[in-house]
């Protein structure tokens, strides 16, 4: 599905650690006050009751006072072990790397990228041409330096892309997040001069999508005051805002409800000179209404909800199902992909007939394959093709009353790949492959000749030729064969002895799938640790089927699925409990908080990145309503019984031996908010059980504003994980 602001949670890498005694008198004298009102039931907290409701205010002075003592306690411990400087040197040295790809992107005939460096904390936005970019040593032109910027404004912009005014993608708006928050600033920018538009659009912070409709007409949704967002956080008006105008005097094109996500507006444009205005209308996070600006009036479009826009090609709207689909005498499997004319799926006035009778079906998925991502060139459509986790990039070219002729490209067994950025212009594309033991390469597609250019490699990052790559499955409690990724040293021994972390998502059809990983390679792997990806239900690896099985209330089959492939690693003697971590972030870190009590027995490591952790109140937490259609609702009774039975933050039982874990979360994570992680690390110590805590006061929903952020918090997560399952 295409990701807008409304995006459900990252996959945050993280790593885990083995319990430690309770520290006696070690949390913070706040936590420590209130320890007496905390209880063993299993039941409900209601609002009023709870002790620890003040921690979900992310910046207030007596919740960030709590933070920085809980910071202090783990910096003493982990920045204390005589193993962090040199990890930290060796994160940080990987990811300030000169050598690392810059990842491009075509826009106005340029190649551009964002880039971060020592120098350049929070980066610089440049460019160059297509041949210098094939070079070892691309000549870049600096377009926007964001250090200067922040320097001048007083801010730490993160920098979250720009929306560019095709076809000619001179002027732009700017995305400035100040700490990382989803919330960003827009100003407009100009390509040529390299500046902000004297007296251009510029619209203070807020979570808010943008489309050009026009030079001087912008198409905002966003706060536009008291009673204009949904309960989720998000907009459901849409304003044309034109040049000149404040936003005070824009004019209302759309309008959702107050119970939705949010809507997003969306302008399309092919090569040929097409454009198509969109407006998405997401009733929650897995159903959408496509609306259609013609004539200046909306018009809803008879598309399945559950379905995504992926581009346009020769005026078609290219689209995934995730939902099967029938239109006229045809049936469109969920996960295909589809053609579609645009007029065809609106509602016609009596006066026009539509000479056009049904969609176009370009792909349909065997049941062990996935369409993970889709890019439009001029002339093709481009997918990457999942099969058993195993990635394909594919190219479609349309041959009318023949069909869509697809070419699958060669590259590497067990390995990613990644459509980059695709240009509308031509049928040029960045592709880019990698697998857990071999590193990245970044190649230039020709969709219309089929050639695959390699252009760059990334250096390795490790010693790997001690390593294999191997994929198993573990049969999971209903039957269903869970596939997973063993990294392991060549000469292992099957004695249950081998330090392992174990990592998946399992939700919001996220697929993961193997790739490259410098920080894992060499803080982990070459230090002789086997590295474990499961790939169980709740993601996207096998389509929206495998996705669905694990919704809402049957989402206990996610946690059965990872326990299924941690029980298969100990009884193949890759791992026992004691040598056994998990790591987990967002709603993965939701997984490693159930994960850690329903089976504190099988782990000694529990890395909880950026997670939630209440489950009864998540819709009342960051932008927890919109994750309705994933996890279902507090507000109905048979949905709110099963978030009880497995809530974190109201499942902790006193005196069980729960492994001690490394909890991570930002002050500035505006998606799922850092109350999750603080009021689970209370009752935790409330209870006087044991823990680390680390929250970032930048970094969004990551965790890391920048590259030293991220190495400083992977060398805390390694460093812990050594202390549990190496030592």
């Amino acid at each position: 599905m295409r990701i807008s602001i409304f995006a459900a949670a990252l996959v945050v890498l993280a790593s885990p650690a083995f319990a430690q005694p309770p520290a006696q008198g070690a949390a913070s004298p706040v936590t420590a006050s209130v320890t007496a009102s905390v209880t063993a039931s299993v039941t409900e907290i209601p609002d009023a009751d709870d002790p620890f409701i003040w921690l979900e205010d992310a910046e207030s002075p007596k919740a960030i006072a709590w933070a920085e003592a809980e910071n202090q306690r783990a910096f003493k411990v982990l920045q204390g072990d005589p193993r962090y400087e040199t990890l930290h040197a060796q994160a940080l040295k990987i990811a300030t790397a000169s050598d690392r790809i810059p990842t491009p992107g075509f826009r106005a005939g340029a190649i551009y990228n964002l880039w971060q460096d020592e120098t350049h904390v929070q980066g610089l936005w440049r460019r160059t041409t297509l041949d210098s970019y094939r070079a070892a040593a691309p000549a870049w032109e600096t377009v926007l330096d964001l250090d200067a910027l922040a320097k001048a404004d007083g801010k730490t912009w993160v920098w979250k892309g720009a929306t560019c005014l095709k076809p000619s993608e001179r002027l732009c708006i700017v995305n400035l997040s100040d700490g990382g928050e989803d919330a960003v600033e827009l100003r407009e920018f100009d390509l040529k001069t390299k500046a902000f538009v004297p007296g251009g659009f510029r619209l203070d912070k807020s979570k808010q999508d943008v489309a050009w409709l026009d030079a001087d007409t912008l198409l905002l949704a966003r706060d536009w005051g008291p009673g204009t967002m949904t309960e989720s956080g998000y907009a459901f008006i849409v304003k044309a805002l034109a040049r000149g105008q404040t936003p005070g005097q824009a004019r209302e094109v759309f309008r959702g409800e107050p119970t939705d996500v949010g809507v997003s507006p969306l302008v399309l444009h092919d090569g040929e000179g097409h454009r198509v205005v969109l407006f998405e209308r997401s009733k929650d996070f897995f159903h959408t209404e496509h609306w259609m600006l013609r004539d200046g009036v909306p018009v809803r479009l008879n598309l399945p909800e559950r379905s995504t826009v992926q581009g346009l090609l020769h005026g078609l709207l290219i689209m995934t199902l995730e939902e099967d689909w029938t239109f006229g005498s045809e049936t469109y499997t969920s996960g295909s992909l589809i053609a579609v004319v645009p007029e065809l799926v609106a509602p016609q006035p009596p006066d026009r007939i539509v000479v056009s009778n049904q969609a176009m079906l370009i792909f349909e998925p065997g049941p062990r394959q996935s369409v993970e991502s889709v890019a439009v060139t001029k002339d093709r459509v481009l997918a990457a093709i999942y099969d058993n986790v195993r990635g394909r990039a594919v190219a479609f070219e349309d041959r009318g009353e023949y069909g869509w002729r697809q070419t699958a490209l060669p590259g590497p067994d067990n390995s990613a790949v990644d459509l980059v950025s695709a240009d509308d212009r031509s049928d040029l594309a960045f592709v880019q492959t990698a697998n857990f033991l071999q590193p990245t390469t970044l190649s230039l597609l020709d969709a219309a000749s089929l050639s695959l250019e390699p252009i760059k490699r990334l250096p390795p990052r490790f010693d790997a030729s001690g390593d294999v790559t191997e994929q198993f499955e573990a049969t999971s409690k209903d039957g269903t064969k869970i596939p997973y990724f063993v990294v392991r040293p060549k000469g292992l021994k099957y004695d249950g002895a081998a330090p392992t972390l174990l990592y998946a998502y399992g939700g919001f059809q996220i697929s993961e799938t193997p790739t490259y990983s410098g920080m894992i390679g060499k803080l982990w792997l070459e230090r002789g640790g086997v590295y474990v990806l499961a790939n169980i239900r709740g993601g996207g690896e096998f389509g929206p089927a495998w996705h669905d099985a694990g919704l809402k209330t049957r989402r206990q089959r996610v946690y059965d699925d990872f326990v299924a492939v941690a029980e298969d690693l100990i009884a193949r003697k890759i791992t026992s409990p004691r040598r056994l971590g998990i790591e987990g972030g967002s709603n993965g870190g939701l997984l490693m908080g159930v994960q850690m009590e329903q089976r504190p027995d099988l782990w000694n490591a529990v890395v909880i990145q950026v997670p939630l952790l209440d489950m009864l109140r998540i819709t009342k937490i960051g932008a927890g309503a919109s994750w309705v259609g994933e996890y279902g609702s507090p507000d109905i009774p048979a949905e709110r019984a099963f978030l009880a039975s497995i809530s974190p933050y109201h499942n902790l039982k006193p005196g069980v031996a729960y492994p001690e874990p490394l909890i991570v979360t930002s002050t500035k994570d505006d998606r799922v908010g850092p109350g999750h992680a603080r009021k689970f690390a209370a009752r935790l110590a409330a209870m006087g059980l044991p823990y680390l805590y680390y929250e970032n006061t930048e970094g969004g929903h990551s965790a890391a504003a920048n590259q030293r952020e991220a190495a400083r918090k992977t060398a805390l997560e390694m460093t812990y994980l050594t202390r549990k399952l190496m030592d």
